[in-house]
């Protein structure tokens, strides 16, 4: 074969090229772009908050969380379905409320599940920690209470020194010491672990560790990195990095009325984004709707050109 056919299959001329080669080249520059994209405008992977975190940073904190489960004064305890049968989240809109018809789901006894369970199962090993569960749970829920607000007031004026937590001596009957064993829990890292156990060997729903930390601690964490309510945190990655904009409309609600003022904003904002995504799907349908691009004549400004050559024509 002649160099000039070799070089040239059915009329088109052939120019030798190192595959590999071109492939090698194409991959490290696809490769250094997306380091430096991701350098310049990637938002920070925080690490996820943890009890044993916040037992090391704020020991008030958590255990200030745990008697308010207690008590029955943290945000799930009364949280309603899909949880338990409580009302203090449960939206509605007259008589539309489908957290109510959804039901019970989920059913999760903060109280048993997220404090005393914990402690029981380490219990064995510490018979102290054993007559206090008995003594708490022997006794009567107005002594119980008792007991409650008085480790409460006595947390108000705790210090830590040396990395304890030393609270002010309360009539709080066994809760020091309950309070005590459930800091270490949190402090070793396996307060989750045990809070999550439910018998089976491997553990995939994490449903109620992710719980446990509702109140000040999750609400402390979101005010460091920007992300409560009123700045937006619907659509926003800790610091000044933006995340999901396509929330932009939900985020937007939630700033005016009546959304910014409803008892039930949750449910409002999805129902209006709801009607909102069917009218822009349904518009090929609606009568005056579908004609507005023909009476808007906008296309025409975008096609200029084509129209200006058309009537040439």
């Amino acid at each position: 074969m002649s160099e000039r056919s070799s070089r040239q299959y059915r009329g088109y001329r052939m120019v030798e090229a190192d595959l590999v080669k071109e492939l090698a080249v194409a991959f490290l520059v696809v490769l250094g772009l997306v380091l430096l994209l991701a350098l310049l405008f990637s938002s920070p992977d925080e690490p996820t908050l943890t009890a044993q975190q916040v037992a090391l940073t704020h020991p008030a904190e958590l255990e200030a969380t745990a008697i308010h489960i207690l008590d029955g004064k943290n945000a799930i305890a009364n949280y309603g379905p899909p949880y338990n049968h409580g009302t203090g989240s449960v939206q509605s809109l007259g008589p539309i409320s489908p957290q109510a018809w959804a039901g019970v789901t989920v059913p999760l006894d903060a109280k048993s599940v997220f404090v005393l369970t914990p402690l029981r199962r380490v219990s064995a090993l510490d018979p102290a920690l054993g007559q206090a569960l008995a003594a708490f749970q022997a006794a009567s829920p107005a002594q119980q209470a008792s007991w409650e607000n008085a480790y409460q007031s006595a947390l108000d004026h705790a210090r830590v020194v040396g990395g304890r937590l030393l609270v002010p001596a309360s009539a709080s009957g066994p809760l020091p010491v309950m309070m005590q064993a459930y800091l270490d829990l949190a402090r070793g890292g396996t307060l989750e672990a045990s809070i999550n156990l439910n018998g089976h060997v491997y553990q995939t729903d994490f449903t109620r560790a992710l719980l446990l930390l509702q109140g000040a601690p999750l609400t402390r964490t979101a005010a460091g990195q920007e992300l409560l309510g009123p700045e937006w945190g619907q659509m926003k990655e800790p610091g000044n990095y933006p995340g999901a904009v396509w929330l932009w409309f939900y985020t937007l609600l939630y700033q005016i009325p009546p959304f910014l003022t409803s008892p039930a904003p949750d449910l409002l904002a999805g129902a209006t984004v709801s009607v909102v995504t069917l009218i822009f799907l349904l518009i090929p349908w609606i009568p005056g709707l579908r004609d507005i691009p023909r009476k808007v004549p906008l296309y025409r400004l975008i096609w200029r050109d084509h129209y200006a050559r058309h009537k040439r024509k």
